[in-house]
């Protein structure tokens, strides 16, 4: 980490994790990642944190909100937790391997 991105602490806190699931690594195939953000994080944020992060360039970046799910424990309803996604799609020629579920 560079003493740029230690020294603003939002750029941490944005980014929570890469969120790998079978239709992200589709969608990294096509230069296009996604993480799991904070929930106040706006566009801006996301992509100015990927950028101070990984040493790329982002060309766009779409959110959505997942609401959690019920469902069953031990047979008394539970909750899962609601959260925030970012697709992040990064300039022509350029990945992040970390994000990809290679790792």
């Amino acid at each position: 980490m560079s003493g740029e991105q230690a020294s603003n602490p939002r750029v941490l806190s944005v980014l929570r994790a890469p969120h790998v699931s079978e239709k992200s690594t589709r969608l990294s195939e096509h230069n296009q990642y996604v993480f799991a953000v904070a929930p106040d994080a706006t566009k801006a944020d996301v992509k100015s944190a990927v950028e101070q992060m990984f040493e790329v360039n982002v060309v766009s970046v779409n959110m959505a909100n997942v609401k959690g799910k019920l469902k069953m424990f031990r047979f008394r309803p539970g909750r899962k937790a609601s959260v925030r996604k970012a697709y992040v799609r990064l300039a022509e020629g350029q990945t992040i391997e970390a994000a990809a579920g290679r790792a």
